[in-house]
C-alpha cells in the first residue's frame, strides 16, 4: 500500500505540475521554479505551518526580490502526497522536492538522530534543545552528511519541538497511577513509557484525536501546542506538566536532484530561508509554549504541573536505557555514545542540570 500510494502521490502530482509553466528540476535557466513541498503532518502542527507559512513565504519574496526567477509551490500538507511515515522517502524518489517530518518515523534510517529521546528529562526550552542539536552535529559530520551519502537529500533545518509533557483522558498524581495504561508516543519516546512501566502504543498526530477518542490508548506524550491546535483537550481533558523536555527530532529536507538543477543564487536563498526557518522554530515553539498552556488553563483543560519528586522517580526508572541503547547502536557502528556525551554537556554548557545526569561510557 506505501508504495502504490507513492506512485498514485507521482502521477497526481505530476499532472499538476503539468500545467505550470516551467519546471526547475534540471532546468537552470527557469524562469518560474515550481516546488512540490510537503509533510505528513497538518499546519496545525507548529513546524508545518512554518514551513507554509514562514518558509514559502519569505523563500518567495527573497528569490524573487534578489533574482530573475519567480518561484510556484505545490503544497502537500496533512499528508496530502506522502503520509507522516512516508515524508523521507518521498522526499529521496522525487516524490517530493521538499519535506518536514520526524525522524520517529526512521527507525531503520536515521536511528541515530533521534539522539535528544535518549536523554529524556532534558531542557524544556526549545531554543536550548534547538542549540544543544547544532552543537552536535558540527561536531560529528555524520549527522549531516548522511543524508546526501545515502539517501539522495540534503539537509536544510533541523527543526525543535516544544517541550512534550502528558496529556490523559484522567487524572493521575504518580508514576504508579500510569501503570498498565495505554499511552501513545512515536518511535524511541516509547522506551520513557515502557522503562516506567507504562503500556506504550505507536501513534502519529494525524489519528491521535481518533485513537484517544476510540479509547485505543488514553493518552499522549505531546507538547501542548498540538492539545491546543489538533483538540486532543476534547477527549483528553487533562494535561498535567511533567517535563520529559524539547526535542529536535525533525528535519527539513531537500531532494539531491531537485537540488542540484536549481540556480546557484536560488540555492543560496535556500539555505538563507532554511537556516532563518530552522531558529524560528526554536524561538517559534518557546513563545507559543506559555500562551498554549493559558489557553488549556483558560477552559479547554484541566492543567497541574507535578511535583519534582515525581519527574525525579520517572528520570531515574529510565537511568539505565541511554547506556543500553548507546550500545546497541555502536555495535552497528554509530557513534552513540559521542553523540550522547556532547549532547548532555552542550545542555550543561547552555546552563541546563539533569535530574538524573545520565552517564554512557
Amino acid at each position: 500500500m506505501k508504495g502504490v500510494s507513492r506512485i498514485i502521490a507521482v502521477l497526481a502530482v505530476s499532472v499538476f505540475a503539468g500545467g505550470m509553466t516551467i519546471l526547475a528540476a534540471g532546468t537552470v535557466h527557469a524562469k518560474t521554479i515550481t516546488i512540490r513541498i510537503a509533510s505528513g503532518h497538518p499546519p496545525a502542527v507548529v513546524y508545518a505551518g512554518l514551513m507554509k507559512d514562514y518558509f514559502q513565504s519569505e523563500l518567495k519574496k527573497r528569490v524573487e526580490a534578489r533574482t530573475e526567477h519567480k518561484i510556484n509551490f505545490i503544497e502537500g500538507y496533512s499528508g496530502s502526497i506522502v503520509k507522516v511515515y512516508e515524508t523521507f522517502e518521498g522526499v529521496r524518489d522525487g516524490i517530493v522536492d521538499i519535506g518536514g517530518f520526524c525522524f520517529c518515523f526512521e527507525p531503520s534510517n536515521l536511528k541515530l538522530h533521534a539522539f535528544q529521546v535518549m536523554l529524556p528529562f532534558g531542557t524544556m526550552d526549545p531554543t536550548v534543545s534547538l542549540k544543544v542539536a547544532q552543537d552536535v552535529y558540527r561536531q560529528v559530520p555524520y549527522l549531516t552528511n548522511v543524508f546526501e551519502e545515502k539517501f539522495n537529500q540534503k539537509l536544510l533545518a533541523r527543526i525543535a519541538d516544544g517541550g512534550y509533557n502528558l496529556g490523559t483522558s484522567f487524572d493521575w498524581n504518580k508514576v504508579s497511577d500510569l501503570k498498565g495504561i495505554k499511552i501513545a508516543g512515536a518511535g524511541l519516546n516509547l522506551n520513557w513509557l515502557k522503562y516506567a512501566g507504562v503500556t506504550p502504543v505507536q501513534g502519529s498526530l494525524p489519528e491521535a484525536y481518533t485513537g484517544m477518542k476510540t479509547h485505543i490508548y488514553e493518552g499522549w506524550i505531546m507538547f501542548p501546542s498540538a492539545w491546543v491546535n489538533l483538540k486532543l483537550y476534547e477527549p483528553g481533558p487533562y494535561y498535567t506538566l511533567i517535563g520529559f523536555g524539547s526535542i529536535t527530532w525533525h528535519a527539513m529536507t531537500v531532494n539531491l536532484d531537485f537540488w542540484n538543477g536549481l540556480p546557484k543564487e536560488v540555492q543560496d536563498i535556500v539555505l538563507e530561508v532554511a537556516a532563518d526557518f530552522e531558529e524560528k522554530t526554536g524561538t517559534n515553539n518557546k513563545e507559543r509554549y506559555g500562551s498554549d498552556i493559558e489557553k488549556l488553563k483558560g477552559g479547554l483543560a484541566t492543567v497541574k504541573e507535578l511535583g519534582p519528586d515525581v519527574r525525579l522517580e520517572w528520570a531515574q526508572s529510565l537511568k539505565d536505557w541511554p547506556q543500553a541503547y548507546a550500545n546497541e547502536l555502536e555495535a552497528e557502528g554509530l557513534p552513540a555514545k559521542q553523540v550522547l556525551n556532547l549532547a548532555l554537556e552542550s545542555a550543561e554548557k547552555h546552563g541546563y542540570t539533569w535530574p538524573v545526569r545520565y552517564v554512557i561510557k
